[in-house]
């Protein structure tokens, strides 16, 4: 008779464990900082604003602590219901976590964007982590001005605690990953300490598709495109991955298919280098265009394609 071992291990004495949600305005970093902390790829990036729009969680395991992100869409005024519904999951999350990272742009001055999201957080309570991200962009006759205009967003009543780094300059992260751990509860293995995410592959695979779609296109396409994975076929040594690109208009569908399919093959090509990476194998990927109009201000379309209000 042979007893199957746990998954998840029973946690050594000290060991600490708890949410953390990464908040912030629009295009501030939080997916790359997330990328970087977690050591793999597993939430997408782009220089377009809005890129995330699911709580994606990540997950860091060290010898005395497991760190569980959060990973919100930014906080912004929306324009439509899938706005609505991303901004509502973002501020849901504060509540529903152990602590905040509340990730500002470092090289530009506090806006009123941070006023706004520092004001949800004083009246939640949460514990607050103030991190300046892309410091590296700052020059020496700037950083005391920069900072001290985000010091001002820390509350006098409320012991938050600011830090530096550069996310994509990977400096400052070790310190900023030490303060996250002790600031955390006692507690337990939350999941099996060699998981990085608790998305499905499948989730992943569709992201992957969308970034190369945000970054290909930039602002022709901007946020009116969602993918949906349709079908994934195991045939040893190939995985076939066929997906479709759910768009607005018929001019989106014509940009995003390109003269000749130009551009489809090289937002598939680009895709499915990605989606190798993830899965560790070989990937065919096929992609389909599909109008859909106006389904970001519809929550039955918005519902179809996987976007609904976290609870």
């Amino acid at each position: 008779m042979t007893v199957d071992l746990p998954l998840i291990p029973a946690a050594p004495d000290g060991f600490r464990s708890g949410f953390v949600a990464i908040i912030g305005r629009p295009n501030v970093g939080k997916s790359t900082l997330m990328n970087q902390l977690i050591g793999q790829k597993i939430a997408i990036t782009s220089p377009v604003a809005q890129t995330t729009r699911n709580r994606l969680r990540g997950i860091l395991t060290l010898p005395q602590a497991q760190i569980i992100f959060v990973d919100t869409p930014g906080i912004h005024k929306p324009h439509h219901q899938l706005g609505q519904i991303l901004v509502q999951n973002a501020r849901s999350a504060i509540d529903a976590v152990d602590q905040v990272l509340f990730v500002v742009d470092g090289s530009v001055p506090m806006g009123k964007g941070d006023r706004y999201i520092a004001s949800l957080l004083e009246a939640a309570k949460t514990p607050v982590i103030l991190g300046l991200n892309k410091i590296d962009q700052q020059s020496p006759q700037q950083r005391l001005s920069l900072e001290a205009s985000y010091e001002d967003l820390v509350p006098a009543s409320l012991p938050w605690i600011l830090t530096r780094f550069s996310a994509i300059a990977n400096t400052g992260l070790e310190d900023l990953q030490d303060q996250l751990w002790r600031q955390l509860p006692l507690g337990p293995y939350y999941y099996p300490p060699d998981l990085v995410t608790d998305q499905p592959e499948r989730f992943i695979m569709g992201e992957l598709i969308r970034e190369q779609v945000l970054l290909l296109t930039r602002e022709e396409v901007p946020h009116s495109v969602a993918v949906v994975i349709d079908r994934v076929e195991e045939e040893d040594p190939l995985t076939r991955v066929l997906a479709t690109i759910h768009v607005e208009r018929k001019s989106q569908k014509g940009i995003l298919i390109g003269k000749q399919g130009s551009m489809l093959k090289a937002i598939g090509s680009a895709a499915r280098q990605q989606i190798q990476k993830l899965i560790a194998g070989r990937v065919y990927l096929e992609l389909f265009v599909k109008v859909q109009p106006k389904w970001r201000y519809s929550r039955l379309r918005l519902a179809e394609l996987g976007y609904r209000n976290d609870p």
